[in-house]
C-alpha cells in the first residue's frame, strides 16, 4: 500500500513539475521587478509611449501583427460606441478592408505606472474612408498594460468618441 501511495505521489509530482516551474519563473520575474532598487521609471514609461505609437501605425496600415504580439490572449476591449471586443475581434476590425486610413495619430499620451501595471491614456485623431465615406473623429483612449516575463501586454482597452464640436457633454 505504501508503495502505491509513493508511486501516485511521484507521478503527480512529475506531472505538476512543468506548471510549478512556469509559476516559479513568473514569481521570480515579478520579485525581480518589485525588489529591484530604483527601477528606471522613465524608461518603462517611454516603452509604453512607444507601444502606443506603434499601435497607431499598425492601425493606419490595417496590420494585425502588432496586436497579435502585444495584446493578451484574454484581452477585453470596448470600442468607441460601446461594443465589447476580444483580441480576435479587435484584430479583425484592424484588418478590415472597409477602413482605409488617410491619417491616424496619437497625441497627449500619458502613462501612469503601478508596479507591474501601466495605464496609458491618449487622444486618437483619425481621418479615414469607411465604406466609401470620409469620416473624421477624435477619441480618448485608455489601455491597461501588464508587465509579464515576456514584456508588456495590453489586457484591456477603452475608446470614447469626443463630440464633433469639441464641447463637453455633461
Amino acid at each position: 500500500m505504501t508503495k502505491i501511495v509513493s508511486a501516485v505521489g511521484l507521478i503527480l509530482g512529475l506531472a505538476l513539475a512543468p506548471a510549478q516551474q512556469t509559476q516559479q519563473a513568473y514569481r521570480d520575474a515579478c520579485a525581480q521587478r518589485c525588489y529591484t532598487a530604483n527601477p528606471d521609471v522613465d524608461l518603462e514609461r517611454q516603452e509604453i509611449v512607444s507601444l502606443e505609437k506603434e499601435a497607431v501605425r499598425a492601425i493606419q496600415q490595417n496590420n494585425g501583427t502588432f496586436f497579435r504580439r502585444i495584446y493578451a490572449e484574454d484581452y477585453a476591449g470596448t470600442l468607441s460606441h460601446g461594443q465589447t471586443v476580444n483580441k480576435t475581434q479587435w484584430i479583425n476590425i484592424i484588418q478590415s478592408p472597409a477602413f482605409k486610413y488617410q491619417a491616424f495619430s496619437a497625441t497627449d499620451i500619458n502613462v501612469r505606472l503601478f508596479e507591474a501595471t501601466a495605464v496609458a491614456t491618449c487622444l486618437w485623431s483619425t481621418r479615414a474612408i469607411v465604406n466609401g465615406q470620409l469620416v473624421s473623429s477624435q477619441m480618448r483612449t485608455t489601455h491597461v498594460y501588464v508587465n509579464t516575463p515576456l514584456g508588456w501586454h495590453v489586457v484591456s482597452g477603452q475608446a470614447t468618441n469626443l463630440p464633433p464640436d469639441g464641447h463637453l457633454v455633461l
